[in-house]
């Protein structure tokens, strides 16, 4: 049985995600912070799992849900970059080093790619951040029931960890680098999960709730307004203001959860929502690369010249190519299921279960049962996700997909209506080393990979990769 509201949750974020890396629109992050309100969805259903299953057995099956589709990819796309000339670049972020193809296999670091395969690798790093969350939640988990009330310790451990980091200056080598500081901005937000799954959340009074999500939400859009930056509010360019904002949306996204009775009754919206669910991964790993294709495509059939309508049909190209590689590419999701391989998925509306109440007890104690404390969120199965497999037991879930904070899938993956992303991809996080929010960073990687994408650029708002435009 299914929470609609989460896999509701879930495709909205999915959605936001495709239509931010199509058209770069900096007010989406904060309309929806997707990446926070993923791996808050995701840190639930962990902990649903964690309740009932051993901690080995949820890291294996989340593992095998989650990486068979991207070796499918790696698969596809590494021999390709490589015969494409990879082995040749002398100026791309990732040079060709034959160990690091490792990271294709297990992703502790990101995936690494030549320059003219951007566009599928570099949305990778949502992917290495999600394997790192499931190694550490069998820890984040104890700790979080080992502490009693004074769990709400752990949400803000995060936070602090990016103050003293801003502090000290701290960095680590660019691949440990990268890790801690996208674990550190979405840590709260993952946590966050594990008290929406075990009841603490919903216990927390309305008048708290809101006014936590008042002082998260100001106090990180006051900061994003002095440390602002190559997109004035894109919250994607600046780790400290993600985490309080994503927090402050997640607080108020699962503390309340509305009947979804009416879903039910749109069927086209109801088997959309299954669909995003149940291909969550191969839309995630195949949008970038359909968002690229769309200009060849178009002046293949002669039809690059839209005019005003170039916003409403690129849109709708990006679905019709994604849902592409959903019917070439998705049935390795249910082979990672352990369910029969089918072109498109079932899409028939998954069963919920109504709100029950569970019993009273002391905060902090978990029952025999480990069903959740307080009053049963409306649709929340009664034994947590109970997507099952050959051997009757539930899966852990597939990881939710939908990222924020990532050059859009344009002219080598730049914004079409933007500036080159600074810093790292998810965090705009300048490389180890360097000061944060000194005016004139020193040159490194990153500035010149900045400088490189900025010298092929044609022209604002054009989507066509400079490898596809033709020759003047």
């Amino acid at each position: 049985m299914r929470n609609r509201y989460l896999d509701l949750l879930r495709a909205a974020a999915i959605l936001r995600v495709i239509v931010y890396h199509l058209f770069g629109w900096s007010w989406l992050s904060i309309v929806m912070p997707a990446m926070g309100v993923m791996f808050a969805l995701a840190g639930s259903l962990t902990a649903a799992s964690l309740e009932k299953r051993p901690a080995n057995r949820v890291v294996t099956s989340r593992l095998r849900r989650l990486l068979p589709p991207l070796w499918l990819l790696g698969l596809m796309a590494v021999p390709v970059m490589i015969a494409l000339g990879w082995a040749q670049e002398e100026d791309g972020e990732h040079p060709f080093t034959p160990w690091k193809l490792a990271f294709w296999i297990l992703p502790l670091g990101d995936p690494p790619g030549s320059e003219l395969g951007v566009d599928s690798w570099e949305p990778l790093w949502y992917i290495r951040a999600y394997v790192w969350f499931i190694l550490l939640s069998p820890i984040l988990w104890l700790l979080w029931k080992r502490l009693g009330p004074a769990c709400w310790l752990l949400v803000l451990a995060p936070i602090a960890a990016i103050a003293l980091l801003d502090k000290t200056g701290f960095g680590l080598p660019e691949t440990a680098d990268v890790v801690m500081w996208d674990f550190v901005t979405y840590a709260a937000c993952w946590i966050m999960g594990f008290a929406h799954r075990d009841g603490r959340l919903a216990r927390l009074r309305p008048a708290t709730v809101v006014t936590l999500v008042l002082l998260l939400g100001g106090a990180a859009l006051y900061y994003q307004n002095g440390h602002q930056g190559e997109d004035a509010w894109d919250l994607n360019d600046v780790s400290e203001s993600q985490s309080l904002y994503s927090l402050a949306f997640v607080l108020l996204a699962l503390r309340w959860q509305p009947s979804m009775a009416w879903l039910s009754r749109l069927r086209p919206l109801d088997r959309a929502v299954t669909l995003l669910n149940n291909r969550a991964v191969t839309v995630y790993l195949w949008h970038n690369l359909a968002i690229a294709a769309i200009w060849p495509v178009l002046t293949f059939l002669a039809l690059d010249d839209l005019g005003h309508l170039e916003k409403p049909v690129t849109l709708a190209m990006t679905f019709l190519l994604t849902g592409v590689a959903v019917v070439l590419f998705g049935w390795v999701e249910d082979l990672a299921a352990q369910r029969r391989p089918r072109l498109w998925p079932d899409t028939t509306p998954a069963r919920t279960t109504p709100a029950a109440p569970a019993p009273a007890r002391p905060e902090g104690h978990a029952p025999a049962d480990a069903e959740p404390v307080g009053p049963l969120p409306a649709g929340w199965p009664q034994a947590g996700w109970t997507d099952t497999g050959r051997d009757g037991q539930p899966f852990a879930g597939r990881p939710p997909a939908g990222v924020t904070g990532h050059p859009v899938a344009g002219v080598n993956g730049h914004p079409p209506t933007g500036h080159p992303p600074t810093g790292h991809p998810s965090t705009g996080r300048p490389p180890g080393g360097a000061s944060r929010h000194s005016a004139e960073p020193s040159p490194g990687r990153w500035a010149q990979r900045r400088e490189r994408r900025a010298a092929k650029k044609r022209e604002e708002n054009n989507l066509i990769p400079t490898w596809w435009a033709p020759e003047e």
